[in-house]
């Protein structure tokens, strides 16, 4: 709120057009169910935090290195969101000004000395069909204009990372960066074996960790901090902070990476986000988030477990994490339907995904073969492995009826009579 001795330019208190579109995706997301897994609640804390008078100040550098005045306070607000950060991964340095994961791992792979064009040298990282995400180097991200880029992939038949497939690659591209992360990988991560890989063949290990920082926090994932050169993240999903993004690493990288950061990639920071990425630290120190970030594995784990007694096949087989994709074309439920349709149905009932692509996937990246699923938005609801039980059987029924309007309008009515039991 503004002060009242601050001039107001606009006599009106508010914008009415706007406020109604508020209310409504307030009422949207209170009326469904949100699997969708880069997407999460946060606390009320952090939405003061983000929707606070710090947005009126331009803060362009460092603390006690602005490029403008009256960076006081904002200073003390940056260097806790820091140390807190810090803290939190048990890392030697934070910079938690990059506004998304995007422009976090573009600083990240500039600060690592890439050389820009070069046809040797360059990424190997998941392909998208594994599991991979686009800015890891896919040829329509600026990453893949920029750099020379290969792809590792998983197993084809179990849909499982082979580390020693992995290794075999490495030593025959000779990467400079090897990314470690993903974003539709259900299946924990070995950063020791990583880092073996990458020393192997002289590389640096970047690791993306942005969908499971909440779960490293928490000690319920091997943390990368002891094996990365670089690690990239994500506030808003696991985390359940802010729309934001950090990098921390280890000292001797952190003069190219602020420097990559800004002035390379970015201006000032927005220091009303930042301060809420301290404020969603500091509530991932505490107990709570501990048993928070247990119950979203149980959560996954079981909705993963129901889906496949309902006939479904979930990639890799199952989740270690807070999501998984299942796949769409299952010969056993004879469905016909593309991650696109599934996506547009299930939103029809109430129930939010997004459509994914699957190992070996033919499709083209805007229909895809699977949907991914996630349950941290759920959990902070308040939901367990009952609710679990039935979510399943309604993607169930929603999948293999999708052309039924009765049916589908009939699991909108179940899912926003559950949704008024977890109003949180």
């Amino acid at each position: 709120m503004t002060p009242k001795h601050l001039p107001l330019l606009f006599s009106a208190a508010s914008d009415p057009e706007i406020d109604y579109y508020i209310q409504q995706e307030t009422v949207r997301q209170s009326k469904t169910i949100n699997l969708i897994a880069s997407e999460n609640y946060t606390s009320n804390a952090v939405l003061k935090a983000t929707g606070s008078i710090l947005t009126n100040k331009y803060a362009e550098g460092y603390p006690q290195k602005r490029y403008y005045g009256g960076c006081v306070f904002i200073d003390e607000i940056e260097l806790l969101a820091q140390n807190r950060c810090k803290a939190l991964f048990g890392a030697e340095h934070a910079n938690v000004q990059p506004h998304a994961g995007s422009q976090a791992n573009l600083a990240a792979l500039s600060a690592s000395g890439l050389q820009l064009g070069s046809t040797s040298n360059g990424i190997l990282s998941m392909s998208m069909e594994s599991g991979g995400h686009l800015t890891h180097g896919s040829p329509i991200s600026i990453v893949g204009k920029m750099y020379k880029v290969d792809h590792y992939t998983v197993d084809p038949e179990t849909e499982l990372l082979d580390y020693d497939t992995l290794a075999h690659l490495a030593r025959t591209v000779m990467p400079r960066v090897i990314i470690a992360g993903s974003s539709a990988y259900s299946r924990t991560l070995d950063f020791k074996k990583f880092a073996a890989i990458a020393h192997d063949v002289g590389a640096l290990l970047l690791v993306d960790m942005a969908h499971i920082a909440g779960l490293v926090a928490a000690g319920l994932h091997q943390s990368p901090i002891p094996y990365a050169d670089i690690v990239t993240s994500t506030t808003h999903k696991t985390l359940r902070g802010p729309r934001g993004a950090f990098i921390i690493s280890k000292k001797n990288y952190a003069q190219a990476i602020d420097r990559a950061v800004m002035p390379e990639i970015q201006g000032g920071p927005c220091m009303h986000t930042v301060a809420a990425k301290a404020t969603c630290f500091a509530q991932a120190m505490t107990p709570e988030f501990v048993e928070y970030q247990r119950q979203i594995i149980r959560n996954s784990q079981a909705l993963a477990h129901a889906l496949q007694s309902l006939g479904h096949n979930i990639v890799s087989g199952g989740t270690d994490t807070h999501m998984f994709v299942v796949k769409l074309h299952n010969t056993s439920l004879t469905t016909q339907i593309t991650g696109q349709q599934a996506t547009i149905a299930l939103e029809h009932a109430g129930i939010t995904v997004s459509k994914s692509s699957i190992p070996g996937d033919v499709s083209r990246a805007w229909g895809a073969s699977g949907i991914r699923l996630g349950t941290a938005a759920i959990t902070t609801r308040g939901m367990k492995e009952p609710q679990m039980e039935l979510i399943a059987h309604w993607i169930h029924e929603v999948i293999t009826n999708h052309t039924s309007g009765t049916l589908v309008k009939a699991i909108k009515n179940k899912v926003e009579s559950l949704c008024e039991e977890f109003e949180g």
